[in-house]
């Protein structure tokens, strides 16, 4: 087994219950961090939508990897628990190393393939730009200072990318929103020795989704993406690439590591941008 390259590392994963969210804060639990986990759903409450998983089984599960898993409940559509998070992270740690911007909402409501604009429910634009848009701006406000009182760090900000249009406009808009924000975010931390990216994962293996066998195989695992973002804070020349855009089998090829199944790609990326 390899040394964890990430001891010490202190890390917040918003949006951590189950999906995306879990898989990066398990695998960097493997890489030896300390991974604040947040999210709604907390152990013998109700869950989101009835679904498995809570923030406490991701930080048991993550611990048992070899990192520290410290679940916080927390609605990142509510300020002031947000505020209340980094309060803690400041007492516990004194630092953030860290940040991943996963938190989403609007999954609530189905996506509208292919529906329209004009069609869409207004109440899919308010919850995603609130749970998902400004979640991240709101979290990176409070993660930034504490970075750049350290001379570094490392937010990340997860995201959608494909080359032609995806087919659910309020999504698209959020996602490109959120490409447009890392470059800025970027330019604004770059001189304090802080870097931003944003990592696109493509179709995920994910509990909400009812996949045939021959879907499920041309997915990636929710681990893919954890294992891009350990390479990237394990990278001492991270802040060459921020502001940029990255896909999951992009990095897997610069920093030589696969999937799960030992894949570089899954064949959803041969499908949609052969490139990655």
């Amino acid at each position: 087994m390899t040394e964890p390259r990430l001891n010490g590392t202190v890390a917040l994963v918003t949006g951590a219950s189950r999906g995306g969210g879990k898989g990066i804060a398990l695998v960097l639990g493997e890489e030896g961090v300390t991974v604040y986990v947040t999210g709604r759903s907390v152990r013998g409450e109700s869950t989101t939508l009835g679904r498995p998983g809570t923030i406490d089984d991701t930080a048991d599960e993550l611990t048992a990897r070899g990192g520290t898993g410290i679940a916080i409940r927390c609605d990142h559509t509510d300020d002031s628990q947000v505020e209340a998070l980094f309060d803690r992270i400041r007492s516990d740690q004194g630092r953030l190393d860290l940040l991943v911007n996963n938190a989403w909402s609007g999954y609530e409501l189905p996506l509208y393939y292919e529906t329209p604009f004009w069609e869409m429910e207004w109440r899919h634009w308010d919850l995603m730009f609130d749970g998902g848009l400004r979640a991240a701006v709101f979290a990176s406000t409070l993660a930034a200072p504490m970075m750049i009182a350290e001379g570094r760090g490392l937010i990340v900000n997860m995201t959608w990318v494909l080359d032609r249009p995806h087919g659910v406009t309020f999504y698209e808009v959020v996602k490109n929103a959120t490409n447009k924000l890392t470059e800025q975010m970027a330019d604004d931390l770059r001189p304090h020795g802080v870097a931003c990216v944003a990592v696109s994962p493509g179709w995920m293996r994910l509990e909400r989704m009812d996949l045939t066998p021959e879907d499920a195989a041309r997915a990636e695992s929710p681990e893919f993406p954890g294992r891009a973002i350990a390479a990237l804070a394990a990278d001492p020349n991270v802040l060459q690439k921020s502001g940029g855009v990255f896909t999951t089998p992009a990095l897997a090829r610069e920093y030589g590591f696969t999937d799960v199944d030992g894949k570089q790609q899954s064949t959803f990326w041969d499908e949609h941008w052969a490139a990655g």
